[in-house]
């Protein structure tokens, strides 16, 4: 019974060389990364997330496991585990440098002031459920999956991670604006060094997402990290502006 069920899912698998999988894969993030330019509102905010799940469809069809992809039921449990450490630290390390005078003014986000009702929405929703989980499925389920698989866990993890921090291009073009520490900071050339800065930093932090993954063998792992970084970030953003104003 299993061995005609493993035939029939292989014979589904499309048939196609893994660098055309890949590139696959790519093109419909960069679509996908578009479209959250030119579209608006709610179908703005849906894009990514169906963006993820249609890599995701690919993926299956190209063959990639549900252990493959970090998903698999048995991984669950150390997943979670993983992931509660993880978070637990980021938690004392943002509380700690929201709470000192020479780390605080980096949390001061024009995003969050004096609104801490749309900073826990926006970190308890918005950010797990569109970006989080949709980028965690799409980095370091399925191409960090499509590109280990044929080259090696290395490569994997150092072209998902390159991948990763240029997803975020589009997304830092504001960074300058929306904090004025960061613009500050940074001067007339706050764009360019902010994008660049933001680049480097999701790159780095993909590499760390990938070897929680590695190490703990579940996708859960990297999805609770990312969004503690993400999501505690912006509530002690409104921390900080309600201790300040």
């Amino acid at each position: 019974m299993r061995a005609n069920a493993a035939r029939i899912s292989k014979g589904r698998a499309v048939k196609t060389r893994p660098p055309v999988q890949i590139a696959a894969v790519i093109a419909v993030l960069t679509v996908t990364d578009v479209l959250t330019r030119v579209l608006h509102g709610t179908s703005a905010d849906l894009v990514v997330p169906a963006g993820a799940l249609l890599v995701l469809g690919l993926s299956r069809r190209f063959g990639i496991s549900w252990a493959e992809l970090g998903l698999a039921p048995g991984t669950w449990r150390r997943g979670l585990r993983y992931a509660a450490v993880a978070a637990g630290i980021v938690v004392v390390v943002v509380t700690l440098a929201a709470l000192l005078p020479l780390t605080r003014t980096a949390f001061l986000d024009e995003r969050y002031r004096n609104d801490a009702g749309a900073a826990l929405r926006y970190a308890l929703l918005a950010v797990p459920l569109l970006t989080v989980v949709p980028e965690e499925l799409a980095f370091r389920g399925v191409l960090l999956a499509l590109i280990s698989k044929p080259y090696g866990r290395r490569a994997g993890t150092i072209w998902s991670s390159v991948l990763f921090g240029l997803w975020h291009i589009t997304s830092s073009l504001g960074l300058a604006s929306d904090n004025a520490a960061v613009s500050e900071h940074l001067g007339a050339n706050a764009q360019v060094l902010g994008v660049v800065g933001a680049v480097l930093t999701t790159t780095v932090a993909g590499l760390a997402f990938c070897w929680l993954r590695w190490r703990s063998g579940s996708l859960l792992a990297p999805i609770g990290l990312h969004w503690a970084v993400n999501g505690v970030a912006v509530l002690a953003a409104a921390a900080v502006w309600s201790l300040t104003t």
